[in-house]
């Protein structure tokens, strides 16, 4: 090789450094914060005037907030499937409709054939990391790490004693990746350290971290409230927690709120310290609207803000929901009344880490126009299936179903849902029903496979 060669080929290696230099700076860590039960009203960025919770409200201060968010059901593992995966979960069969049962579901699991969010950074050179509450899947092969997470600490069903860590069934439940590992300590204090120790132990590569808190699920106790649970009981007629004035919940939930914000303000003040708050891709959100009462006994407890309806809903209340983006010099901070679904999360992660549309297999959209350039996001009819309720929404328009009900609503003009304009406007009930026929008979026919 002459001297031309060797400086021709030293030049170009010089290049290829740069380049990957340069795509390693821009190659965003992904922190995705998932709140459970969280309702619309529950912190004070949105409006909340019970709850102090200054540390998401500066993280939605700091990045985009969302008016008009919507999870993907109204429910616990349903929301999960969906955001994982970037797909309606009905996609994997009606057993996601609603949330997986740790009696009849204990075999069963998020299919292996879906393709995730852990999965697909994974490939990407990213560690992966899951702490929390999973719920689509409750003993191996089903856990976090057999779905791209290089590591999992915290409960496989859908609620556990926040202080015992006993699931309703009264089985001990708290993992460390494939294996039972029972720890002392709040369940949100505890999924904190281990969130802060893996930011630590990979700062110096693209990491993903998920958090999916436990909190504010009912057992609904703060860090003061007494352990409830024992191994070996039967909790399903007695899940709630102790309670002393069920009329009035409202207090264990401030203090659950409360100690969710101060997680958020532990992970980000961690970001900070290791100077990664710039490379550094943060999501804060919910799987689902508030329960506002409970059975005939447990009453003023969460809040969704004007919206009708609570957890397990179609209404808004049940799955309009918290969102806050923030990438610091990249995200102009501002609010956003542009509509979005948790199917968007994962197109919109592959684009900012430079994974192509190809790549994926996505019912979202990319919101990463939005955030980066201030774009509307594109026209689309969206879908929701819970039991015999269902929703689309085209527009200021949603169409809500369930059993012999059939109502109307322009969201824009009526948020509460309280006047129902279908008989003013059955060729739009037609419309918007036969959309939903439609995606129905899609996402079935993706199901067989998974339902044999």
């Amino acid at each position: 090789m002459n001297r031309h060669q060797t400086t021709t080929m030293a030049l170009l290696l010089m290049a290829l450094l740069v380049t990957l230099k340069t795509s390693c700076a821009e190659t965003p860590n992904i922190v995705l914060i998932m709140a459970d039960d969280l309702g619309y009203g529950d912190v004070g960025c949105y409006g909340s005037l019970v709850n102090n919770t200054p540390h998401i409200d500066a993280l939605a201060a700091s990045g985009l907030r969302f008016t008009d968010f919507h999870s993907a059901g109204p429910m616990c593992s349903p929301t999960r499937a969906a955001m994982l995966t970037g797909q309606y979960q009905q996609r994997f069969g009606r057993i996601f409709d609603k949330a997986l049962s740790g009696v009849d579901h204990r075999d069963r699991g998020l299919p292996h054939a879906a393709v995730t969010l852990a999965e697909m950074l994974k490939g990407q050179g990213y560690a992966t990391g899951c702490f929390g509450k999973w719920h689509l899947g409750y003993q191996p092969p089903w856990l976090p790490t057999s779905y791209g997470f290089d590591m999992f600490r915290g409960l496989s069903s859908g609620d556990g004693d926040f202080h015992s860590h006993i699931d309703r069934s009264g089985n001990e439940d708290w993992w460390h990746n494939n294996e039972i590992e029972m720890a002392e300590g709040y369940t949100t204090d505890l999924l904190t350290r281990y969130s802060i120790e893996f930011i630590a132990a990979h700062q110096k590569q693209p990491f993903f971290l998920y958090v999916p808190h436990l909190a504010i699920h009912f057992p609904w106790q703060g860090p003061h409230d007494p352990p409830h649970r024992t191994k070996g009981k039967d909790y399903e007629a007695d899940k709630w927690g102790v309670i002393p004035d069920p009329g009035n919940v409202a207090p264990h939930i401030k203090a659950m709120v409360e100690s969710l914000d101060k997680s958020v303000g532990a992970i980000i003040a961690e970001l900070q310290k290791r100077n990664l708050t710039d490379r550094t891709l943060v999501i804060f959100t919910s799987d689902n609207g508030g329960y506002l009462t409970y059975g005939p006994h447990f009453k003023n407890i969460s809040s969704n803000g004007v919206l009708r309806g609570q957890k397990t809903d179609l209404y808004e209340g049940g799955h309009r929901v918290p969102m806050a983006i923030a990438w610091p010099g990249k995200i102009t901070p501002g609010v956003t009344a542009q509509t979005a679904h948790s199917v968007d999360l994962l197109p919109t992660i592959a684009r900012l880490t430079g994974i192509s549309p190809e790549e994926i297999t996505t019912d979202g959209i990319d919101l990463a126009p939005l955030l980066l350039a201030g774009k509307s996001l594109p026209d689309r009819t969206l879908f929701w299936r819970a039991g015999e309720q269902s929703a689309v929404r085209r527009g200021p328009w949603k169409l809500y179903r369930n059993k012999n009900i059939t109502e109307l609503y322009h969201l824009d003009d009526d948020l509460c849902e309280r006047h129902d304009q279908a008989k003013e406007h059955p060729e739009l009930v037609t419309d918007l029903r036969a959309a939903w026929n439609t995606w129905e008979g899609d996402v079935n026919k993706s199901a067989e496979q998974y339902n044999q």
